[in-house]
């Protein structure tokens, strides 16, 4: 009970972070690491938790997704075939806290970027054969290294390259995306659990995961009717972008 009344305020946050993501397909991963750094907590813990809660929440919407016939394993298996062990690699690789804060500054920036931009990748003219295993064996493995290094699922980098590439319907590219999150976040976590440096607080973390299972829940059945796709993205995209400033000042500036 103590530990749930000192962290009231991450718990509600949390909560609150997966009801909107899952409302549109994500599990919430960058804005957990961004609370997650915003109330400082140990780097080395900060992933494994960001992970735990991400499983939590697109368990549920994977699993809905393709109870409604959304995901199209032909086209899903190239992405996590490649995704899987890079993610897993980007995992287990040590790292010092002032270069993964770094490196997490820049992807925060970059996802709030893609969130903020992916209406209009959505109405993009590119063209290109997104069928072949090797063009989408080398998104789906780019993307789970630097989701397994910084300790995220990589959906809100994938959701919107695929937009932009026309690779399917959209209700395709977010069950695509929800389960990319699941099999990286695994596998990720997998990944930090073989190195020597892996921590975590498993009281808070067990805390957290039920915290955002309530929300992903709610956000999964009622959210898409009351939240705008758009406006959830833009004020997640605020949010991860203020913080990812906040962590190159800090450790750059």
């Amino acid at each position: 009970m103590n530990l749930i009344i000192q962290n009231i305020e991450l718990i509600l946050l949390f909560f609150g972070i997966a009801l909107l993501y899952s409302s549109v397909g994500f599990g919430g991963g960058s804005s957990y690491l961004a609370i997650l750094t915003l109330f400082g907590i140990e780097f080395r813990t900060l992933r494994a938790i960001s992970l735990l809660c991400n499983i939590t929440v697109v368990s549920n919407g994977s699993f809905q997704f393709y109870r409604q016939g959304f995901l199209k394993f032909k086209k899903v298996v190239p992405l996590v075939l490649f995704s899987i062990p890079m993610a897993y690699f980007g995992g287990r690789i040590p790292i010092q806290e002032e270069i993964f804060f770094i490196i997490l500054g820049f992807a925060l920036l970059l996802a709030a970027l893609l969130m903020w931009i992916q209406k209009s990748l959505q109405m993009s003219s590119v063209s290109m054969n997104t069928e072949t295993w090797w063009f989408n064996g080398l998104i789906g493995g780019s993307i789970g290294f630097l989701s397994g290094l910084v300790g995220i699922g990589g959906g809100i980098f994938l959701s919107p390259v695929l937009y932009l590439l026309k690779w399917d319907e959209a209700k395709v590219i977010s069950a695509t995306a929800s389960f990319f999150i699941l099999v990286n976040s695994i596998s990720g976590l997998a990944g930090q659990a073989s190195s020597p440096e892996f921590q975590i607080d498993l009281l808070l973390a067990l805390t957290l995961m039920a915290s955002v299972a309530l929300g992903g829940l709610i956000g999964t059945y009622v959210g898409t009717k009351r939240f705008k796709a758009v406006t959830v993205r833009r004020a997640t995209a605020i949010l991860v972008a203020y913080v990812g400033v906040r962590i190159l000042i800090k450790y750059i500036g």
